[in-house]
């Protein structure tokens, strides 16, 4: 695969930071997103360069997001994801390549005063912690990208402490996203 082509999957996936948070299962796909989330969007990535995110239904409860640079719209990066809500937030759940430490990535999504589409990733520390602490389950898992967390707990279990307000700051914002046209 090409070193850009996996720079937009770091982008997409939220790798921003070199290392990230898998999770055993994925979030089950019993709910229908938003339908503000449908559509074009567009960012920059981490060196400026504008990127085309297109999101669509694909199937019941699942959508596809195909990422693109703005410079090369032939060629685009596909995947496959469900949301769920759950207390006052969204969530999106993914498949990982085995080279990202396999399992499924979960990422917390809101909308904003300015209807722009704000993606959040999951603190890794923040998560250690929380494993060796055994609020969580899990363990190392390497990565092309880095050393990562698979988190083994159910999703029960991982929402209870999502939602414990003593934990908001596991949250960190990654990407912002813009309504394409605007």
């Amino acid at each position: 695969m090409k070193t850009w082509r996996v720079a937009v999957i770091a982008v997409w996936f939220l790798l921003l930071g070199g290392c990230l948070v898998t999770f055993k299962d994925p979030l089950p796909a019993h709910e229908a997103a938003p339908d503000e989330l449908l559509g074009h969007w567009t960012s920059r990535n981490a060196w400026g360069e504008p990127l085309n995110l297109q999101i669509s239904r694909a199937g019941e409860h699942r959508y596809k997001a195909v990422s693109y640079p703005k410079a090369s719209p032939t060629q685009r990066d596909e995947y496959l994801f469900t949301v769920t809500r759950h207390g006052s937030r969204w969530y999106l759940s993914a498949p990982l390549p085995a080279r990202f430490g396999g399992h499924y990535f979960l990422a917390g999504f809101e909308f904003d005063d300015k209807h722009e589409l704000v993606v959040y990733n999951l603190d890794l520390e923040q998560i250690r912690q929380a494993i060796g602490q055994q609020r969580l389950q899990g363990s190392p898992v390497d990565t092309v990208e880095g050393a990562g967390v698979r988190v083994d707990s159910a999703m029960n279990q991982v929402f209870a402490y999502l939602d414990d307000p003593a934990n908001a700051d596991v949250f960190v914002e990654a990407v912002r996203y813009r309504r394409a046209g605007q």
